[in-house]
């Protein structure tokens, strides 16, 4: 009896499936050019022989969850990025986990999950609220992802977590929408509020302080630790339907310092929508 090929169909037939998808677009970043190059990046750190595809929760990349790569998508920019966007969100037949690219690229990929949910709650890691209006001239900038969603109705519930940029622009827009901002005063991980299902999670990279996570286009001191983001992610219960990991710039990291971070945000992310 062949008990080791038993069991390796087991594993296959009981193993959860999650997509993993690349979106290298950078064409809405307001500041710096890079966040295009971030997918490959991630990837190549993810299943580095520096460490192992197994999360902190216990849950395994190829052991108890199966990571379907659906490679990078071809994106050019303008209407048809939005639509290809939009409808490989859509069209996902597991929960979804994007590698950006620029914040811009959230938009969509609520959309198209929205499409198939109903509205979403959305946890949003970030040092920027995203929420211009209309931002140099582009509406669509990386920096109106969350301006475009709740005016659209994609969203019933944003918190952001990490914000430390507040202008009174965003601070109007934030009471516009109602978003839920958690002050950086006094912020815990144990008890910042994490919303319901279906839920959404995006995490740009500069939420973190720069000395977690150097390869960002916008460095902004004062921000979370690795920890503190891990500690929120770990508290979450709800069904998570589609996430997303965006901003890291290949060009300003050391020592692939942020693309490590990445790829361990990738296992803890993917454990959590698993479950």
């Amino acid at each position: 009896m062949n008990v080791g090929g038993a069991c390796s169909k087991v594993t296959e037939k009981t193993m959860r499936r999650l997509q993993l998808l690349g979106a290298p677009s950078d064409v809405n970043s307001s500041f710096l050019r890079g966040a295009a190059g971030a997918p490959a990046l991630i990837r190549k750190a993810l299943f580095s022989d520096s460490s192992n595809l197994a999360s902190e929760h216990g849950g395994e990349i190829g052991r108890d969850l199966s990571l379907d790569d659906l490679g990078d998508l071809a994106l050019t920019g303008g209407e048809a990025e939005f639509t290809c966007l939009q409808s490989a969100a859509a069209g996902a037949s597991a929960p979804l986990l994007t590698l950006g690219g620029d914040h811009s690229i959230t938009y969509p990929l609520v959309a198209g999950l929205a499409a198939r949910h109903g509205p979403l709650n959305i946890l949003h890691f970030d040092a920027h609220p995203d929420l211009y209006e209309n931002f140099e001239d582009n509406r669509f900038s990386h920096a109106s992802p969350f301006a475009r969603i709740m005016e659209g109705g994609h969203a019933c519930r944003l918190v952001q977590v990490g914000i430390r940029t507040m202008n009174a622009h965003c601070r109007a827009q934030a009471e516009r929408y109602g978003v839920e901002v958690v002050p950086w005063a006094g912020f815990d991980p144990r008890a910042a509020p994490v919303p319901d299902g279906p839920l959404y999670v995006t995490i740009d990279l500069d939420g973190f302080d720069p000395a977690f996570c150097p390869g960002v286009s916008h460095h902004e001191p004062g921000g979370l630790s690795v920890r503190d983001a891990i500690t929120m992610l770990h508290r979450i219960e709800a069904p998570v339907v589609g996430a997303d990991i965006v901003e890291y710039n290949p060009v300003r990291d050391i020592n692939e310092m942020t693309a490590y971070v990445a790829a361990k945000l990738v296992k803890e992310l993917a454990s959590i929508m698993a479950r």
